[in-house]
């Protein structure tokens, strides 16, 4: 695997990203968000792989498919597609809304700068996702406005903008290069990375306990239907709490014995 060059031991402890990155880390128990890749590779592979690679793709899904056929006696194509397709996107997007949420902070979200690692054993889903670069954008209140790698923008709108960009900007080559692999059309592809960037920031409140926070930071990142994206958040207030309506789908109900999920466009 080849990882930039300006990743360092020294950068997982000194940078600003790295230092807030940390910081956020501990909420995600079982699921780990870290700064630069440890000493043991074993398991991440950089976005960038993925994208200039798709056959990545096509032996991640494999895999899944052994699995799904030990426990459901079936892999449908489109089951397989829609989880990775998932999985995928939901973890760049948690990379940025944590970052949003927690600090007020835009990493670099290029798939050169991002990592992830896939289980090796049992459900091959993800298990982790690692930053690799320094910069960030930030608001002028930021301690650290004047880094070297910090961008400064106006106001907590115009830092939505630049998180909803690069998280475009990535969800694009993921388009291209995935859309490729597999039978599934671009709407359902951008409605999966709508999906993504509308659950980040939400995901993100609750698990600092505060969701109704995380569900304005929402509504701040998916304001209208913005393109390329398939529709502003559909965040909305239950009886018993928040909910979405999402506007992909992953074809688990394809399964043998399976139902549709309670958010899956096909329900509601």
């Amino acid at each position: 695997m080849t990882v930039p060059a300006r990743v360092t031991a020294r950068d997982a402890t000194t940078t600003p990203v790295a230092d807030s990155l940390t910081r956020a880390a501990g909420l995600t128990e079982g699921f780990e968000v870290r700064f630069g890749l440890p000493a043991d590779r074993s398991g991440w592979t950089t976005c960038a792989e993925f994208t200039d690679e798709p056959e990545r793709f096509d032996a991640w899904r494999k895999a899944l498919a052994e699995w799904l056929r030990e426990q459901y006696g079936e892999a449908p194509d489109r089951t397989t597609a829609g989880y990775v397709m998932s999985w995928y996107l939901n973890v760049v997007g948690l990379m940025g809304g944590v970052l949003f949420h927690t600090a007020r902070r835009v990493p670099s979200l290029r798939p050169s700068d991002l990592a992830i690692r896939v289980a090796d054993d049992g459900r091959p889903h993800t298990t982790g996702v690692a930053l690799l670069a320094d910069e960030f954008a930030c608001l002028p209140d930021d301690p650290e406005n004047d880094h070297p790698d910090a961008t400064v923008v106006a106001d907590e709108h115009a830092l939505a903008a630049v998180l909803r960009a690069r998280f475009a900007a990535h969800a694009a080559a993921f388009v291209g290069a995935f859309g490729s692999t597999v039978r599934l059309g671009r709407r359902m592809l951008w409605a999966a990375a709508t999906d993504a960037l509308d659950t980040a920031a939400w995901t993100a409140g609750q698990l600092c306990g505060d969701e109704t926070a995380g569900v304005v930071d929402s509504t701040l990142l998916l304001p209208a239907k913005l393109e390329p994206f398939t529709s502003a958040s559909t965040l909305r207030a239950t009886g018993t709490g928040w909910t979405r309506r999402r506007e992909s789908c992953c074809f688990h109900f394809a399964l043998p014995g399976a139902a549709a999920c309670a958010t899956c466009p096909r329900v509601c």
